[in-house]
């Protein structure tokens, strides 16, 4: 299996900005090159905030979608 194939999940509902970026930051840091983090949260600050930390730490944010209250960003390592 190529790294391009390993999507990793994390569940992010119910913490709150910054923490749900710090979070995400360590679980991107731990992964490969091309794996792609899937984060589900319900923080609209960190729905909002994330993609552009993600970006300036040179990762590329591939989706970030809202629906019922929910996001949910795929972000690649």
């Amino acid at each position: 299996m190529e790294a391009r194939d390993k999507t990793v999940r994390l569940d992010l509902r119910g913490v709150k900005c910054p923490l749900n970026w710090a979070r995400a930051k360590v679980r991107l840091e731990q992964m490969a090159r091309g794996e792609v983090l899937e984060l589900t949260l319900d923080d609209p600050r960190g729905a909002r905030d994330i993609p552009s930390a993600a970006e300036a730490e040179g990762y590329a944010v591939l989706e970030s979608t809202a629906r019922d209250g929910i996001f949910h960003l795929r972000i690649e390592r």
